[in-house]
């Protein structure tokens, strides 16, 4: 090649990375990055989440659940219209792609109480005799597997729709949303809370749509309802999400890539920012009839194949939520000021509850986080509310208030008592499975205080308030334990990375102790129905703390060095760890013992924190 040659080439490679490089696309232009060896990544918490149990699985007394005693529940979806937030998510027996399979559904008038599911798609059987293109055995006995990306649409004329798609799965190791199942279906739900009848609104071509069980939703006499099915059919933005169970030359999907989860948002200028499993984005001018470019990996993003979810805040800015690791936790949350460059990482959920069930391709955290989707209601609060599955097991909320921040201002000065109903625990972060919640409640005198009760051999509730960060710290903190043979409190002062540095602890044996290093050391005998106020004074530079629990003086140290404290956590049990990076993944134990059963409960009364720096 000679020198002209290699002069153009080298120009032309050089205008080609420089207009990919210009390309506009989400990017991370943050320096935080998680840290997968601790569940929470070592990520700072967004300031008032509020992370509330929707469903917990159990196998042995269904009737705690959902009825069925089914244990793989995964792929939740939300939504909030007519003044009430719907949840919907599938459900299978055992493990994922494993017939028969069913979608639930959720209602709650606040997000926090919510009713018990109902079966919102039911099962339905795959004929005896069926043959799936390309996959070897006929069907027998044989019922489809739900495999939804997209659950809701609320139409112009306020319709709300609910939608499910119905695969087939030959064996468990068969693909569900490969284009070749029966098809997508729709019900509407009503103002009263009444379901319409089922329909298909879309079939695969592969399918025999004589055999189906639901009728076209073009025979419905409800006008208003196909109505809002063809409004649905004509948005390119809602089949995109349709396309890994849709026919692979399907028509209406705009976009025929091998990319995954499909959402989105659209920025201020109108062009619309796509996102998809592994971090991949892309930009489209026009609603989402086509893209700008094939979905590319969103520079600096880390994320794997769980799904990432975008959407515009209340406060006019952009978050994106995800798992921002290789594995499937923690689960965090990244705002930007353009929707375009992401800039920070803060936590929405670190914990890891223990499975309790194994099954075919469940994995560990909490995952498949969706959010409300443009059009499927704003709720009035303005938080960014958010559904995921723990473990493909349970089904979890989050609500996260809006600006998000990792920041408070103030040192706390809470008496519970004295502060105004429902506004609490504005800036506590709150974990509250079903068994273990946390929340206001009334004392014996009739006072308010912080309630953390506990009946979950497997899991605990907890409350964590974040502080200005520094160095000194004096705090007073009002405990009255409501037993003293069982159950547990533990009380720690964390640093942001989530360390902690000194833990006291109500035991089951009546002791009230401090961690010393590997041992803990008593300090006094607790009483159950007794008011015990205690006081520290620390100090991060000498590694010392001075302690007082009811008069009861004594010094202490650090269990671990850490530079500044930036949270106080309580919490009903003890740290995990389990799993970690080197967990097998894909569990198939059977039930850990007694997973369906409840101990007896434990509950501690927080009737104030109060604290200042020095």
């Amino acid at each position: 090649m000679n020198l002209v040659n290699r002069i153009s080439l080298s120009l032309g490679l050089a205008a080609a990375f420089v207009t990919a490089n210009a390309q506009d696309t989400v990017r991370y232009t943050g320096t935080t990055l998680s840290n997968v060896d601790y569940h929470h990544g070592q990520l700072s918490p967004a300031v008032g989440v509020h992370s509330v149990q929707v469903f917990r699985a159990n196998r042995q007394h269904p009737e705690l659940a959902d009825g069925f005693s089914w244990t793989y529940n995964h792929a939740p979806m939300i939504a909030h219209w007519n003044n009430t937030f719907y949840l919907e998510y599938l459900s299978d027996p055992v493990g994922e792609h494993i017939p028969p399979s069913q979608s639930l559904l959720h209602t709650s008038k606040d997000g926090y109480n919510w009713s018990k599911p109902v079966v919102v798609f039911p099962p339905v059987k795959v004929p005896d005799g069926w043959k799936k293109e390309g996959y070897p055995g006929v069907a027998k006995d044989l019922y489809a597997v739900m495999h939804q990306r997209m659950g809701f649409f609320t139409s112009k004329k306020n319709r709300l729709l609910v939608l499910a798609y119905y695969g087939i799965a030959m064996d468990q190791k068969d693909d569900p949303n490969d284009g070749k199942g029966m098809g997508r279906a729709v019900r509407e739900i009503k103002k009263d809370g009444s379901f319409g009848p089922i329909y298909f609104i879309r079939y695969n071509k592969s399918w025999d749509k004589t055999k189906s069980q639901f009728p076209f939703y073009t025979t419905s006499k409800d006008k208003g309802f196909v109505e809002a099915c063809n409004e649905l059919l004509a948005t390119p933005l809602m089949m995109q999400q349709w396309v890994e169970e849709a026919d692979r030359d399907d028509p209406l999907i705009p976009l025929k890539k091998e990319a995954k989860a499909f959402s989105y948002y659209h920025l201020p200028d109108g062009r619309v920012v796509g996102l998809w499993k592994n971090a991949l984005t892309s930009i489209s001018k026009d609603n989402g009839k086509t893209w700008e470019y094939n979905p590319t990996r969103a520079p600096k993003f880390v994320n794997s194949n769980a799904k990432i979810w975008g959407q515009r805040t209340s406060d006019g800015k952009f978050a994106t939520v995800y798992n921002p690791s290789e594995f499937r936790w923690p689960l965090a949350i990244s705002v930007s000021q353009d929707g375009l460059n992401y800039n920070n990482l803060l936590l929405v959920n670190g914990e890891i509850s223990p499975m309790r069930y194994g099954g075919n391709y469940k994995s560990y955290g909490p995952q498949y986080v969706r959010g409300m989707e443009e059009g499927n209601g704003v709720p009035p609060d303005g938080k960014l509310w958010l559904t995921y599955s723990m473990n493909k097991e349970d089904i979890w909320v989050s609500s996260v208030p809006v600006p998000v921040t990792d920041k408070v201002t103030t040192y706390p000065n809470e008496i519970f008592s004295q502060m105004t109903a429902g506004k609490e625990l504005a800036l506590w972060n709150t974990y509250s499975p079903k068994w273990a919640p946390v929340s206001i409640s009334k004392m014996n005198d009739g006072t308010k205080a912080l309630l953390l009760s506990d009946k979950d051999r497997y899991e605990y509730a907890k409350a964590e308030r974040v502080i200005p960060s520094g160095k000194r710290l004096v705090a007073e903190i009002t405990v009255i334990p409501q037993q003293n043979n069982k159950g547990q409190l533990d009380i720690e002062f964390l640093d942001s990375k989530g360390t902690p540095a000194i833990r006291l602890q109500f035991d089951s044996t009546a002791n009230f102790t401090t961690k010393a290093g590997y041992r803990n050391r008593n300090v006094i005998q607790y009483k159950a129905g007794e008011t015990y106020t205690i006081k520290i004074d620390l100090d991060t530079d000498k590694r010392f703390y001075n302690l007082d629990v009811n008069g009861k003086k004594m010094p202490g140290i650090f269990f671990a060095p850490v530079a500044e404290i930036s949270r106080i956590t309580f919490r009903t049990g003890d740290t995990r760890r389990f799993p970690d990076a080197d967990t097998p993944t894909d569990p198939m134990h059977e039930s850990l013992p007694k997973a369906g059963d409840a101990v007896e409960n434990a509950a501690f009364f927080i009737k104030s924190l109060v604290t200042k720096g020095k």
